[in-house]
């Protein structure tokens, strides 16, 4: 189990190779003293969310007061805080950070009208969370440079491999497939994978340069998820696209679908509205058409080049257990790729 004295140790670690310091943004003047109100703690970035956000106020007439920062450090902070907690609802980047605070502080479990929303995979077992989004981790590639796709993300750690593939291990996401691969594979096969990584990857700090990266013939290929790819299609236009994605065969660990969700923290009535106003209509065609997630209330894809949510066969695991970060981190640490 995570306690938080080793959750707030992985964050020290995170630092490393991420930045930022969490930040306070009031949606409208001191939120708090209004009677529809809610305090969110959210691992998402302002960018992305305050518009949402924004909408859900208009819709609703609830007031959001947000603070923002990085998903493991907003969940680490959730539970140094414990029973003083501010927050009301915290929205997290992906399932591991959800998993962590639910193991360890106070949630409130969302009920089955929100639950039955989404498929099993995408929620708690014991209802403590719920997924509002997804990605898929894929494999970006150059067709010039590749032409025998790799079955099995394994297959990556071939010697022919070296200098070719790209990844960004201080990155969250990356971070967090790890995680499931640990979960999935056991320690020992991912620690194989991560040394064969030192061997044969291009370190980048970021998914969008692994991104540039193919692109520009830098690499051959790089791991990252899929909405990536159709941001930078949004600013050059698709028919500019030199990469293609690519999946690995069925139950594969480089084909893991993690979410964004949220967890209630408190029992205000307005907490359980945004949870579920996050599953609606509105939201979830902003998430499919704005940031090019994975709607998790219907089987519709970002992009019809894209293969349906259904369609993916990622590796069956809990995805709370991706909160087993600390150790993910260790073994990073150990393979010299942070």
């Amino acid at each position: 189990m995570t306690t938080p004295k080793i959750y707030a140790a992985a964050i020290v670690a995170l630092s490393l190779g991420l930045t930022g310091c969490a930040s306070e943004t009031a949606s409208s003047p001191d939120a708090s003293n209004s009677d529809q109100s809610i305090v969110l703690y959210s691992g998402r970035s302002e960018a992305l969310i305050a518009p949402l956000i924004e909408i859900f106020t208009q819709e609703t007439g609830i007031q959001v007061s947000v603070r923002y920062g990085e998903s493991s450090e907003m969940a680490a902070t959730i539970l140094e805080e414990g029973s003083n907690t501010k927050a009301d609802v915290f929205l997290s980047q992906d399932a591991g950070a959800l998993g962590a605070v639910s193991q360890e502080a106070t949630t409130y479990p969302l009920p089955s009208d929100v639950l039955d929303l989404v498929p099993d995979q995408y929620r708690a077992q014991d209802g403590s969370w719920v997924g509002v989004s997804g990605r898929a981790r894929v494999l970006t590639y150059n067709p010039e440079m590749v032409t025998d796709l790799p079955q099995s993300v394994f297959d990556l750690t071939d010697p022919g491999w070296k200098g070719r593939i790209a990844i960004a291990p201080t990155n969250a996401s990356f971070q967090s497939f790890i995680t499931g691969m640990r979960v999935s594979e056991g320690d020992e096969k991912t620690a194989e994978f991560l040394s064969a990584m030192k061997e044969n990857a291009v370190l980048y700090e970021k998914n969008g340069q692994i991104l540039d990266a193919v692109e520009s013939g830098e690499v051959a290929a790089g791991l990252l998820n899929h909405y990536y790819w159709f941001e930078k299609a949004a600013e050059i236009g698709a028919d500019a696209m030199k990469s293609k994605m690519s999946w690995f065969t069925d139950g594969d660990s480089g084909n893991l679908v993690n979410v964004a969700g949220v967890s209630l923290l408190s029992e205000n009535p307005s907490a359980l509205v945004f949870a579920k106003w996050l599953l609606g209509e509105t939201a979830q065609t902003y998430f499919l058409e704005t940031t090019y997630e994975y709607s998790l209330t219907s089987d519709i894809s970002p992009d019809a080049s894209l293969p349906k949510l259904s369609e993916i066969r990622s590796p069956e695991i809990d995805l709370s257990e991706l909160s087993t970060l600390d150790q993910t981190l260790q073994l990073l640490t150990e393979a010299g790729l942070i």
